[in-house]
């Protein structure tokens, strides 16, 4: 299945506060999912490449297998190519993550100007109004543990023409705790009260 993403991500401060947002639509333009996931604390660029891994995510859940992807991060495209070196280790770290969430796809992505990525920019603003993940149809597990918006009632509210509420994620399983060791004889005190 064809897909066609939008993504977007931004942050108020910089760092500071932000979202990382989606669109993802069949190739006639009907949204199949979008969210806007907010983030407490980030910079622009960890935000970027947030929406990316996000779209991928949701993706491989949709079963898509060929995703047509438009960023207006010149930043993000450049890396994500091979045409721009990443140097902040983060960022590294982040793109590793994505390019194992991409393998499985055929993946084309191109650069775009804002004004022709309006949708995942209005829902990453909608998330950051709203200090809260929104979305339709939105990704159900992480890969990882990750911050997860306490949404407080749903609100009533359309964004890019469909309705979207707080999201709600299941948490991954916890792994089992470990057993604790028995403890030895305890270690004598050398300076015996001095």
């Amino acid at each position: 299945m064809q897909v066609k993403i939008n993504i977007d991500g931004g942050s108020r401060g910089n760092p500071g506060p932000g979202a990382a947002a989606y669109v993802i639509c069949q190739t006639d333009g009907k949204i199949l999912a979008q969210e806007g996931h907010f983030m407490p604390h980030c910079t622009n660029n960890q935000a970027e490449y947030t929406a990316l891994k996000l779209a991928l995510i949701k993706s491989a859940e949709l079963g898509a297998t060929e995703l047509f992807i438009e960023s207006d991060s010149l930043l993000l495209v450049k890396q994500y190519l091979g045409e721009y070196k990443i140097k902040h280790p983060d960022l590294a770290a982040r793109m590793a993550v994505i390019r194992r969430l991409a393998a499985p796809f055929t993946l084309h992505i191109k650069h775009v100007l804002r004004h022709l990525n309006k949708a995942p920019d209005a829902l990453a603003n909608k998330a950051m109004d709203a200090k809260q993940s929104v979305g339709f149809n939105p990704i159900e597990h992480w890969l990882e543990d990750e911050e997860i918006s306490a949404a407080p009632q749903p609100a009533q509210n359309a964004v890019n023409g469909v309705e979207v509420a707080p999201v709600r994620r299941a948490q991954p399983p916890k792994p089992a705790a470990k057993k604790a060791k028995p403890k030895g004889p305890e270690q004598p005190d050398l300076f015996g009260g001095f």
